[in-house]
């Protein structure tokens, strides 16, 4: 899809990269900590015509605080903010502990994006999560998740495959009469990647089902009951080309985001 002019300015959120220790210090960026965008979202949102632009993640460890950073700044300059995959959330962001340590997941992240979100609803502009944004978008609005599908769920379908990683595929159903049922009038079920161990367990009250894995019934897409567009999808798109092997494509639900965002910069006009 070309550049339209005036260009969408997308935020991303960052993902996060602590380093272990001890670690051989050797100097250079694996001795610190990294807030980054990955290059096959940022490749996603160009290919729909729009700019991506990473939002840093600001927390008590930082040199600059939160009094010198408001996050509604970003809300208020960007057009729409997509929330990367990356970490497991803290199960204490959605009142549990951790039922394994290897899944305690990310606070600090947690934080951050909780408040990245807040201020761009609040803000009025489109928000589409991917995998951990779907999660996120679950826990933020007062969802709970299961920490681990092939544990708490040992009837479930294969969900992640580390071998395989984006490789691992299985079927998706969309529900019918909802947003997504309608941009894929033609498609009721379809072929999507699968890269996560958790999943939506308790569905946040203000949330809708748009998309279920019909073996099992774990939740894979989801949308906000509110005004404006906030929605979100387990799998990810930007792991694949239109038209790969058979996969859903993703190209009408980019552009619908996209839309939404060229929208609300329209109406601000």
């Amino acid at each position: 899809m070309p550049f339209t002019t005036p260009h969408l300015r997308i935020g991303v959120s960052a993902r996060i990269y602590y380093p272990a220790g001890p670690v051989l210090d050797l100097g250079g960026v694996w001795t610190k900590t990294l807030h980054y965008l990955e290059q096959s979202v940022a490749h996603w949102l160009l290919r729909g015509g729009a700019l991506p632009m990473m939002i840093p993640a600001v927390d008590a460890q930082s040199v600059t605080t939160r009094e010198d950073f408001n996050l509604r700044h970003y809300a208020d300059s960007l057009d729409a903010l997509v929330l990367q995959g990356g970490n497991d959330l803290s199960p204490h962001s959605y009142g549990e502990q951790p039922l394994d340590p290897a899944w305690a997941g990310d606070a600090v992240r947690d934080r951050y994006e909780m408040a990245l979100l807040s201020a761009f609803i609040d803000a009025g502009k489109p928000v589409f999560g991917i995998c951990r944004g779907l999660q996120l978008l679950n826990v933020a609005l007062g969802g709970t998740l299961y920490q681990d599908i092939p544990t708490q769920r040992p009837d479930a379908s294969e969900h992640v495959n580390r071998s395989h990683y984006e490789r691992n595929r299985h079927a998706v159903e969309l529900v019918p009469g909802t947003r997504l049922a309608e941009l894929y009038p033609e498609v009721t079920r379809a072929t999507i990647n699968s890269i996560h161990h958790q999943g939506i367990k308790d569905l946040a009250a203000g949330l809708v089902v748009e998309a279920r894995c019909p073996d099992d019934g774990i939740i894979e897409a989801v949308r906000s009951r509110g005004p404006g567009f906030v929605a979100a999808v387990q799998w990810h798109p930007e792991f694949h080309t239109p038209g790969e092997d058979g996969l859903f494509d993703d190209t009408p639900m980019l552009i619908d985001f996209l839309r939404a965002a060229r929208a609300v910069r329209s109406a601000d006009t």
